[in-house]
């Protein structure tokens, strides 16, 4: 069986750190290893519209942010498929027959889109397209047969989902889907970082996020006034590195070598966490130290951005060639599940020619 992987971003906004530590730089490495034989990326502007159906315009405008943010990172063309969702209308045909395997009672148990539409104050009305979403995942996934979908620790019920309709879908109409395995960021500190004010999720419509096409100046910014620990109140004061937000910054993107670099007195990150918390290792110091770290992790790709960004029709073509290979593979997959289905009346010719019998 080949290997596949499909993945993706909905485009209501520029990207920030938290997808890139959280699936970007893994999609990356993924990618140049050599081990998967097709690799899909999805801008989910689709998707993106089930709760922004009045503001297309932030939609489309996003598409561009979001592909430039995918190649400045070092998605490359050559090696991965990226694609827009809307272009592919299998996905919508895939869907609709997803729709009857999936019970309104399982869609309101999903954890993720319980979460989801607290966060959008839809409980008393809530867009049946937002709330099918994880159907709509389905069919993403399914569409092209992936094997490995890289994602954040908050998709993991999505996927669950996803393979329940699999599972259903094969049971009643034999085996045609693929069953499609997560994949979760190797550092425990990437599977959700935390947003600038120390809430649990780094979001957009928060505004704590640090995004990784920010200036300099921005991102110094954004690090120095970062929520710390409360109760460390004086240098000289113990402090905890748990739920304190720098630090598991630093768990996600500091190495040895930046301690080499820019803080020598310390060995790795572990003397330094020890340091703060028994106390005389000041707030100001640690945030510097990650500035410089985070400074050196995006600034390569704030420059291959803006390299990116002067040549804006060449990101679209790549997009439209990307779109046609994505819906050629789709449409693959439906036509295998339209004959499961036994509603693929004008190419079964068995079908025409015992009704040319029964009617002879």
């Amino acid at each position: 069986m080949a290997k596949i992987i499909l993945t993706g971003d909905r485009p209501t906004g520029r990207l920030h750190v938290g997808h890139y530590v959280g699936s970007l730089k893994r999609r990356v490495e993924l990618q140049n290893s050599g081990e998967y034989d097709e690799i899909y990326i999805m801008i989910a502007d689709a998707q993106a519209l089930t709760d922004n159906m009045e503001n297309p315009e932030k939609v489309r405008q996003n598409i561009i942010e979001v592909a430039l943010d995918y190649l400045a990172c070092g998605l490359d063309p050559k090696k991965s498929v990226l694609f827009i969702q809307s272009q592919i209308p299998e996905l919508c045909e895939m869907s609709f027959y997803y729709m009857n395997l999936v019970t309104v009672a399982r869609l309101q148990r999903n954890p993720t889109v319980k979460t989801e539409i607290q966060m959008r104050n839809f409980e008393k009305s809530i867009p049946v397209g937002f709330f099918t979403y994880p159907i709509s995942q389905a069919a993403d996934i399914t569409a092209f047969k992936a094997t490995t979908v890289p994602v954040g620790e908050d998709q993991a019920p999505m996927i669950e989902q996803t393979r329940e309709i699999v599972h259903r879908f094969n049971y009643v109409y034999g085996e045609t889907l693929t069953e499609p395995n997560i994949l979760l960021p190797d550092n425990s500190a990437c599977l959700r970082l935390p947003g600038t004010d120390g809430k649990a999720k780094m979001s957009k419509s928060l505004g704590n996020c640090i995004y990784l096409s920010d200036s300099e100046e921005d991102i110094k910014k954004k690090i120095m006034s970062m929520y710390t620990d409360p109760t460390h109140l004086r240098v000289e004061d113990p402090g905890h590195v748990e739920g304190n937000p720098v630090f598991t910054y630093l768990d996600a993107f500091s190495t040895d070598q930046d301690f080499e670099k820019y803080l020598p007195e310390y060995s790795n990150l572990e003397e330094l966490k020890a340091h703060y918390m028994r106390g005389g290792l000041g707030d100001v110091k640690v945030k510097k130290f990650l500035n410089n770290v985070l400074q050196d992790v995006l600034r390569p790709i704030r420059e291959r951005r803006i390299d990116y960004s002067k040549d804006i029709p060449y990101i679209y073509k790549i997009l439209e060639e990307g779109s046609k290979v994505a819906r050629a593979k789709a449409s693959q997959t439906l036509k295998e599940m339209k004959e499961a289905m036994k509603i693929n009346y004008f190419s079964d010719e068995a079908l025409i020619r015992s009704q040319v019998e029964k009617f002879s």
